[in-house]
């Protein structure tokens, strides 16, 4: 059910139970507006029934002050907030908004300005989907989740750019635990209930302009559910309405799982994550193999010293995955 058709029934609930709703609260002209989303509609009509009506909203079911929120959340669409210790997370050796001027921050910003030309529709042949960016390896431990998580950060420190990271790896979900945020309801809930919705679960950072999809609760048909025909109307649903978005997907490795062969298919970008002088030269060329309908597929040298890659290519981390 969407917001406006929540909006209306707890309104009309309102009425029921004897109070006053004036008519221009829940008037559809207000439709007919082009500059109104559907969410900043829904919370003026609440909010005209608070003015008109004091105290009504506080009579109403729990759910509507689930709704108040959101609404008018930037975006309109996250109810809750969490906190990323960035303190932690740079003594991890990740960027952070607090070293802007770090060599990993000068690493990132080469590794993703050929990424936003795509987005923004400046490459030499056009990305459908370029908004949608899946990391992957071939293998498991080669360093995928550290470069999805510094990319989102260093995308969301573009000025214009909002971006949204998804824990995609089910099986093994490394998203929040690396972030330091308590495991939340995610991208399985979505798929396996349909009652739940995508805005249900998106939750908020205190990195401006980087919002989290975590994984989801744990499920036994978590690899049959990612490579289903939900997840592809779901993708179908991100890649529309977050077009506005970059959508950065932690995606499990490409040769031991389906999954994220299915997912790559879908995406408009893919990097291939590489580890230096571990991954072999065979594993590297079946990995890109399985990509071959994919427009664009980034690979990316990880763990090199910088007498093999140059400057700008240099270590990236110690993690497993």
């Amino acid at each position: 059910m969407g917001i406006i058709e929540q909006a209306a029934r707890r309104l009309e609930e309102l009425r029921r139970s004897g109070i006053e709703v004036p008519d221009r609260a829940v008037a559809a002209a207000g439709l007919k507006r082009p500059d109104d989303t559907v969410q900043a509609l829904a919370a003026r009509r609440l909010e005209d029934a608070r003015v008109t009506t004091p105290g009504a909203l506080d009579r109403l079911p729990p759910a509507v002050h689930e709704i108040r929120p959101a609404a008018r959340a930037a975006g309109g669409a996250h109810s809750k907030q969490v906190q990323i210790d960035l303190t932690r997370l740079g003594a991890m050796g990740y960027l952070t908004p607090e070293t802007p001027r770090a060599q990993i921050a000068d690493e990132f910003r080469v590794i993703k300005r050929p990424l936003l030309m795509n987005v923004a529709g400046r490459s030499a042949a056009p990305v459908e989907r370029a908004n949608l960016i899946m990391v992957t390896s071939s293998m498991p431990g080669e360093g995928k989740t550290f470069v999805t998580v510094n990319l989102a950060i260093s995308m969301a420190m573009e000025m214009d750019k909002h971006v949204l990271l998804i824990d995609a790896d089910v099986s093994r979900p490394a998203v929040l635990p690396r972030l330091g945020v308590t495991p939340a309801r995610g991208l399985l809930d979505v798929l396996a209930d349909p009652s739940v919705a995508l805005s249900d679960v998106m939750l908020r950072t205190n990195i401006e302009r980087l919002s989290l999809l975590p994984a989801g609760a744990p499920r036994g048909q978590a690899t049959e559910l990612l490579a289903s025909n939900s997840m592809v109307r779901l993708l179908d649903e991100m890649a529309s309405r977050y077009a506005d978005r970059i959508l950065i997907f932690d995606a499990p490795p490409l040769l031991p799982s389906t999954e994220s062969r299915v997912l790559a298919s879908h995406m408009g970008q893919v990097i291939v994550v590489v580890e230096a002088e571990r991954t072999p030269q065979k594993s590297v060329m079946q990995a890109m193999a399985t990509l071959e309908s994919c427009p664009v597929v980034m690979p990316l040298l990880n763990k090199a010293s910088r007498s093999e890659v140059g400057f700008y290519y240099g270590y990236y981390g110690p993690v497993d995955a």
